[in-house]
């Protein structure tokens, strides 16, 4: 273990991460009830308990291509001693039977169609003599196994039974919820609603991504990362464009904002005197100008604006991308997750040996932007970006975790093993792969 510098000094007035999270969380609610289209429903979690109004499958079908036969009939079936049975019909899915097995008898069937009375196992078209005979004209077949009773057979139920609780309040709509969903035919299922976000970016130098370059302007690129996270959370953004520093124009992008569950916007709530979205959002409502101790991120406003009569939650972010996006995530999603009923989940933690060193310049918590790999030795090991500012968005895409250095140390040195919060939990690093040298 290395001697770590600790620190001399901490900022009293600074919130840690947690606490800025717990006030914000506790100013949502969960959202009311809404019955969404299955395949809409994605991600979104069940409002109420679901119960089946049918019975999945509906009758005894097959599981295979094969006959349908009386398995006392083939006690003896083997390659040597092939049994033969007459065929009676062929049943193809979604058709009932018209014949009853009485002993001596088989039905070529197919995988789904139900199971003729009479008939107590499938035996496989592989495992009889069909491929020697011509399949349109069909009167006995030659079987080669014996098969046990019920053999190849799903039974009537053995999915979901009539009346049963299938989907319980809080289950998260996952593929299979859909699935099941529309096994029991339902087109519609009660989920609580998607948040809506409002999404509006400030700045006098930008431009929509489009337009004609401007000699001191940059693209608009908060308005996108922020509104596809938002979306990725399952949460819809509502986006207005992009507003100049100037409180008249501001103020009427907000007023647009009548029906939106929370307001975000990017810039102007640090202390530049361009800074004017925190003077709107003051003299609007009741807001919080919170210095959280991390980094990126630090500058986060917090509190509610008044729209015509109504109290809508506000949270202003840092205008550098990657403090946008950390804040965004570090708070907004719980905030997301909260009004849609979901489990409060922190991005996944792992374990990872430092190939070179994490500087800490000031008292916050750092969150250096990392890429994760094995090494040859089938070690996981952590590279920090060689470019941790604030304002290089493209180190958000060349890393795929956080390397977290808590705020009373000073470094964190080489060959040590640090925590490192991942995006998304990654196969990549369970392989051996080569690590990008230049990053």
């Amino acid at each position: 273990m290395k001697n770590h510098l600790k620190k001399s000094h901490y900022h009293a007035d600074m919130l840690s991460v947690e606490e800025a999270r717990e006030r914000i969380i506790s100013k949502f609610y969960i959202l009311n009830k809404e019955y969404s289209s299955i395949l809409n429903s994605l991600g979104q979690v069940i409002a109420e308990d679901i119960y089946s109004k049918v019975t999945v499958p509906p009758l005894d079908n097959s599981a295979m291509d094969g006959f349908a036969l009386k398995n006392e009939d083939i006690v003896s079936a083997s390659e040597t001693n092939i049994v033969y049975l007459n065929v009676v019909e062929t049943i193809e899915a979604g058709r009932i039977p018209k014949r009853k097995i009485l002993k001596g008898e088989a039905s070529r069937i197919m995988t789904g169609a139900p199971i003729p009375e009479g008939a107590t196992t499938v035996v496989p078209f592989e495992d009889t003599d069909e491929n020697q005979q011509k399949k349109s004209n069909i009167t006995k077949i030659g079987i080669k196994l014996k098969t046990e009773r019920f053999e190849n057979i799903r039974t009537a139920g053995e999915d979901i039974k009539s009346g049963e609780k299938i989907l319980s309040k809080g289950d998260i709509v996952s593929s299979s919820v859909i699935g099941i969903s529309a096994s029991i035919g339902l087109d519609k299922i009660p989920v609580f609603r998607r948040p809506k976000i409002g999404v509006l970016s400030t700045g006098n130098e930008l431009l929509s991504p489009g337009d004609k370059i401007e000699p001191g302007k940059i693209f608009d690129s908060n308005t996108y990362t922020i509104s596809s996270l938002i979306k990725s959370y399952g949460g819809i953004p509502i986006i207005e464009k992009f507003s100049k520093d100037n409180v008249i124009e501001i103020e009427s992008k907000i007023k647009n904002f009548e029906n939106i569950d929370l307001i975000v916007t990017s810039a102007g709530v640090s202390k530049g005197d361009y800074d004017v979205v925190k003077e709107i959002m003051e003299n609007k409502g009741e807001i919080n100008f919170w210095s959280v101790n991390m980094r990126p991120a630090k500058p986060l406003a917090f509190g509610y604006v008044i729209i015509k009569n109504k109290q809508i939650p506000f949270m202003g972010l840092p205008g550098n991308p990657v403090s946008a996006m950390i804040a965004l995530d570090k708070f907004a999603r719980f905030a997301i997750n909260k009004m849609m009923g979901k489990p409060f989940l922190d991005r996944p933690i792992i374990k990872a040996k430092l190939d070179s060193d994490i500087i800490n310049y000031d008292d916050r918590r750092f969150y250096a932007r990392v890429y994760v790999y094995r090494n040859s030795d089938d070690i996981i090991c952590a590279r920090p970006l060689k470019n941790q500012s604030s304002g290089v968005l493209t180190s958000m895409h060349y890393a795929n975790g956080l390397g977290i250095c808590p705020s009373s140390i000073n470094k964190l040195y080489k060959d040590e093993i640090i925590d490192v919060e991942m995006f998304n939990w990654s196969e990549n690093i369970t392989e051996i792969i080569n690590p990008k040298k230049d990053i």
